[in-house]
């Protein structure tokens, strides 16, 4: 008797094997926070002149985002703080490598740049206290090791917005005996920084500004926003209580977006995030114009109001992606150091004297003539580290100083989607062009707070743009 097969037993014999199809790489995103205000007592830095801390308006905070492709890991974090040396933020990065096995090259930490924070990097006359250092790395390494707990499928979207009327060039050429001489002695400056509003002196602006606000959003693949990381370039905006801890208009976009985001009340919370751009000349000062005076913090509201309803909209127009590829390439360039010669410490030394509050210096020529001294002691070259994190389409360029708006604009314009991330993973003071070094003015004093060579923007242009060519 002959046996029957059944068909389909037949089908599956004769259809050959298939392997199975590898599961496709999730995108993933996660964000958290993480308080780093100072106690009361603190040095607040910022100014030429060290201030205490006496009061918290609101506190000092370490936003943080993670990111993740299936294959790369990467993490942005923006911090409240005027400015951030390379120890600190290599300290909470080997923490974070420590805990979690990643690679310190595939974080990218930038300081605000908030003129109202606790003090983490010696500059003018603040000095920090080791102890708040550490306790500062601590907390962005725990931001960071949340973050990355909270990492969940997710989607990702950017886009760009606009907001010029907050920005201004704080550089300016003068009308005839409109530059005094340099607290260095210097009398060859061509423009003045911070002229005053109304000066009948002022010519024009030295420089253009850049009114972008370029963005990157991430959401639960359920909608729930997550995260959003902005960039603009204004300096800051200042106008804070006497004493007071304040995270400017960062601090209170990042609050703002929340609540235009209808965030206010997920979980894990929602984190928004305020990058300081190219803004080395850019301040918020209308010098041609005749702005109202304003109580302490209305200014804050104003400008982060404005620049969060901007992203607001631009928000409400994005297409979403499931998932985007992530880059990341770092290095080191060497840039040369402004050294001051031996006649020129010696009279330093001499000015210094002349205090009558010594260590601490009364006037702007004694103040500088303490920059002479410190600088003094730097060694010849220094290591400022490059990155370039790409997201998709959204592209950032994190330089270690405070980049002026020139720089940028030129990224940008020869690599559109690119935006530049500023006092990122280390400080190194102003980063003035070239054109910019030889017209002088206030970011071109030599201190600690301006010490690269006059061509350190090229190259380190250069180098950056060679790095983006190697992600491609």
């Amino acid at each position: 008797m002959k046996r029957i097969v059944p068909l389909f037993l037949l089908l599956f014999a004769l259809c050959p094997l298939r392997a199975a199809e590898p599961d496709k790489p999730v995108f993933r995103a996660g964000a958290a926070t993480s308080d780093v205000t100072p106690p009361l007592g603190t040095s607040m830095n910022g100014g030429f002149q060290d201030r205490e801390a006496t009061y918290v308006h609101d506190p000092q905070t370490a936003r943080c985002l993670a990111l993740d492709d299936g294959k790369t890991q990467v993490v942005l974090v923006v911090v409240d703080s005027c400015v951030i040396g390379r120890d600190v933020f290599d300290e909470a990065k080997s923490m974070v490598e420590k805990a979690t096995g990643l690679p310190k090259a595939q974080m990218l930490m930038s300081a605000t740049h908030s003129h109202s924070c606790g003090t983490v990097q010696a500059v003018g006359q603040s000095e920090p206290d080791p102890l708040y250092q550490r306790f500062v790395a601590r907390r962005i390494a725990d931001g960071v090791r949340c973050a990355i707990q909270n990492l969940e499928p997710a989607q990702i979207a950017w886009g760009v917005g606009s907001v010029p009327q907050h920005v201004f060039n704080r550089r300016y050429e003068m009308k005839e005996g409109g530059i005094p001489v340099t607290p260095l002695g210097v009398t060859t400056d061509q423009v003045r920084t911070n002229p005053g509003v109304g000066n009948p002196l002022v010519v024009k602006p030295a420089g253009p500004t850049d009114p972008e606000v370029p963005f990157l959003s991430v959401r639960s693949v359920a909608g729930r926003p997550i995260a959003l990381y902005a960039n603009y370039a204004l300096h800051y905006v200042g106008g804070t209580g006497p004493g007071h801890i304040s995270a400017d208009y960062f601090g209170a976009f990042a609050r703002l977006v929340r609540h235009d985001l209808t965030a206010e009340d997920v979980g894990p919370p929602f984190v928004g995030m305020m990058s300081n751009a190219a803004s080395g000349d850019i301040n918020n000062v209308d010098v041609l114009g005749k702005p109202e005076k304003q109580p302490p913090y209305a200014q804050i509201e104003l400008v982060a109001g404005d620049v969060a309803k901007e992203v607001k909209r631009v928000y409400d127009t994005l297409s979403w992606h499931d998932g985007v590829p992530l880059t990341v390439v770092q290095r080191e360039l060497s840039l040369g150091v402004r050294l001051p010669t031996a006649d020129e410490v010696t009279k330093a030394g001499e000015v210094m004297k002349g205090s009558k509050l010594a260590p601490r210096m009364e006037t702007m020529e004694q103040v500088y003539a303490r920059e002479t001294v410190l600088l003094s002691e730097f060694p010849k070259e220094v290591p400022a580290l490059l990155q370039v994190v790409k997201i998709g389409e959204f592209q950032l360029a994190a330089i270690p100083a405070e980049v002026f708006v020139e720089i940028g604009l030129e990224l940008k314009k020869k690599h559109p989607g690119t935006t530049v991330v500023s006092l990122a993973n280390a400080y190194h003071g102003y980063l003035p062009t070239p054109e910019h070094h030889a017209l002088g003015g206030y970011e071109t004093w030599r201190a600690r707070s301006s010490y690269l060579e006059a061509d350190a923007s090229t190259k380190i242009v250069k180098c950056l743009e060679e790095m983006m060519t190697e992600m491609k």
